[in-house]
């Protein structure tokens, strides 16, 4: 079952969805070559706890230890921070939840440590531009299969594959509720959207094949023949009339400009 949010559960996602990305904002000049990623678990839980006054959703998680998610390169998702240092060349998904009175908001940003690779550069866009085109086919009456449909479609014009085994979410007072929102399929398919569902969009993007690993920690997932996965995530509320990015960050209106 899918929930449909009243004006008061909106309101609440929107308080905690712009503190999810104001950590982003926060925690981009400290994204450096040399610093850990332990460094940046560190930096964000004292800013979520101490001066947002709110929780990171993913420590304790299932029995994540971390507040946040740092996936390098070939990690496709749930990284978790440790003595590991950035170095020149790196990718690196930041991946923010954040709990505000009862409510999630969760929003993940690639970021490049010195000076990426040509590949690694081409990667990180196209797999923005996934979620733009992502996010652009939401609005009532449109239906789940059209939002993966096209995610699928320019991954694949490019030359890269979609991971399958992991996807969107519904969200709201569960970190993840129904339904699960694909990143792949076919458009006209699926659950049709209503004003009120609150859920995220975040497609993992590879260089390579889709194929994914799970390391023995139990929860960092890596692309199966090592190449390269970029990921970018945002919550998404469907408005009587289209969408609303409620993890939307200034810096990204010319970029959603662009791919409209």
């Amino acid at each position: 079952m899918i929930d449909i949010k009243n004006d008061e559960a909106i309101k609440k996602m929107r308080i905690a969805s712009q503190l999810a990305a104001e950590v982003l904002v926060m925690i981009a000049p400290y994204v450096q070559k040399g610093i850990t990623t332990n460094e940046l678990d560190r930096i964000c839980h004292d800013y979520i706890v101490n001066i947002q006054k709110a929780v990171p959703a993913p420590l304790n998680y299932h029995g994540f230890p971390k507040s946040i998610c740092t996936s390098i390169n070939q990690q496709i998702c749930h990284g978790i921070p440790g003595e590991r240092a950035l170095k020149n060349g790196d990718i690196i998904n930041i991946d923010i939840t954040v709990i505000k009175d009862r409510y999630h908001g969760d929003t993940s940003k690639m970021f490049f440590i010195g000076t990426p690779s040509m590949q690694a550069k081409r990667l990180v866009r196209i797999a923005q531009e996934c979620l733009y085109l992502g996010i652009q086919q939401v609005a009532p009456g449109k239906q789940f299969g059209d939002i993966g449909a096209v995610i699928q479609k320019h991954a694949e014009k490019n030359h890269y594959s979609v991971v399958r085994e992991y996807c969107g979410h519904g969200i709201g007072t569960g970190f993840h509720e129904e339904p699960s929102v694909l990143h792949f399929g076919k458009p006209g398919t699926g659950e049709i959207l209503k004003p009120g569902m609150t859920f995220t969009i975040e497609p993992m993007i590879n260089t390579g094949k889709r194929h994914t690993k799970l390391l023995s920690n139990q929860w960092t997932v890596v692309t199966k023949d090592h190449s390269l996965s970029a990921q970018w995530e945002h919550t998404i509320l469907v408005t009587a009339s289209g969408y609303d990015i409620l993890t939307f960050r200034e810096e990204e209106q010319s970029l959603i400009d662009k791919t409209a």
